[in-house]
């Protein structure tokens, strides 16, 4: 019953929220717009719409349209030097997880010197305290799964190096998030599904963790109820906006999760793969790992398993422990199933088994703050046994 709170982003949720950004108070008169180096953005109008809505509101911009699925240290860099030369104020994240995260990089290396891998722990990252305060953040997400609108962290990779390291300060926190669920209308099926069960592992990661608090889990458990109830919907009818609107709030609330409790080293055993293997979208990966990475921890969290196996709409009470748990993991396999990714394997993605001590190594050294707080200790053999069963 002890536990810190602190979320000072403004989130303005709800369908045609976007248009409210013309009479906000923004913190700056010049944004640079980071977006991702694909086409959605541009091609559905979305780019144009927040031009336009910040000329509304006398704000000029410079567009960065670069940004990877998995975001790279070059582009952040590249993107800052950008910021620098426009004298922009603050950035604005407009697109998914990888473009806000990448937003929230570019505002740190904006105002400090050197390189962004000086100021990143773990890994080859120097730890250095920033010497300024990053650019203001402001986030519009176009998609459903990272939660990265309500927390203060941003995941990148060392492509050079092969380490994927998340980094988070207060500062970090988006000053404004704009969640507008007409905006994922058009998000294919399967990025709608990995969007999602990236939402859903923060949540049930963010309730197996250490340091839950009530807080933190009264967050979770409705992003997992929601998650459960509607995201195959949205997956079968992409347009179906009431769907949209519930797995969009499961999102932001698993942020909330990510602000008030923490993933576990669930993310990084996914992070070391996709930082070898950059093609491997994030919630994929998440979603191959996770039957066998749940069923290791199931003797530790069998409490903790049946709050989530009832916030799925299983009945436990009265089930001994064990039954309970085995109830989650039960409802996550039908999950799967009921969207479509339960056939999803390693070797999807050209990935070798020989190459699983290296993923687990590489897990421990970038990122293995997550390992403390998992309930009991996962050792490289343990990790490479998840591998395997997730290669089939």
């Amino acid at each position: 019953m002890k536990f810190d709170y602190y979320i000072p982003t403004k989130i303005l949720f709800g369908p045609g929220k976007l248009n409210k950004l013309k009479k906000q108070k923004l913190p700056g008169r010049k944004a640079l717009i980071v977006i991702s180096g694909g086409t959605s953005m541009k091609k559905n109008g979305y780019l144009e719409r927040t031009i336009d809505l910040l000329k509304e509101n006398d704000v000029d911009s410079v567009v960065f349209d670069r940004i990877l699925p998995n975001p790279i240290k070059k582009h952040v860099m590249e993107g800052a030097a950008l910021a620098k030369a426009e004298n922009c104020d603050f950035v604005v994240g407009l697109g998914g997880g990888s473009s806000i995260d990448s937003a929230k990089s570019i505002a740190v290396m904006a105002t400090n010197p050197g390189d962004y891998w000086d100021y990143i722990f773990g890994g080859s990252g120097l730890g250095k305290s920033l010497e300024n305060s990053p650019l203001p953040v402001v986030a519009i997400t176009t998609t459903a799964g990272t939660g990265t609108e309500a927390d203060p962290w941003t995941v990148i990779t060392h492509e050079e190096k092969n380490e994927k390291i998340g980094f988070g300060t207060p500062e970090t926190f988006p000053v404004l998030s704009v969640v507008d669920p007409e905006l994922m209308l058009t998000i294919p099926k399967h990025l709608t599904a990995y969007q999602g069960f990236d939402a859903f592992f923060h949540a049930a990661e963010g309730v197996i963790a250490s340091i839950a608090t009530p807080v933190s889990d009264s967050y979770a458990l409705k992003s997992i109820e929601l998650i459960a109830e509607y995201l195959p919907a949205a997956i079968e009818d992409g347009s179906n906006l009431e769907a949209r609107t519930n797995v969009a709030l499961a999102n932001t609330l698993s942020g909330f999760v990510e602000s008030t409790s923490s993933v576990t080293s669930e993310h990084s055993l996914e992070h070391a793969l996709s930082a070898y293997y950059p093609d491997l979208p994030h919630g994929a990966g998440l979603i191959i790992l996770s039957k066998a990475y749940f069923e290791f921890f199931a003797d530790v969290n069998q409490e903790r398993y049946k709050l989530m196996a009832r916030a799925m709409g299983k009945k436990v009470e009265g089930l001994a422990d064990r039954e309970g748990a085995d109830l989650f993991l039960e409802a996550l396999a039908e999950l799967q199933d009921a969207c479509g990714v339960s056939d999803l394997k390693l070797s999807d993605y050209g990935i070798k088994e020989e190459e699983f001590p290296k993923f687990a190594e590489n897990a421990f050294e970038t990122m293995g703050a997550l390992f403390k707080l998992d309930r009991k200790k996962i050792t490289t053999e343990d990790i490479i046994s998840i591998y395997k069963k997730s290669y089939r």
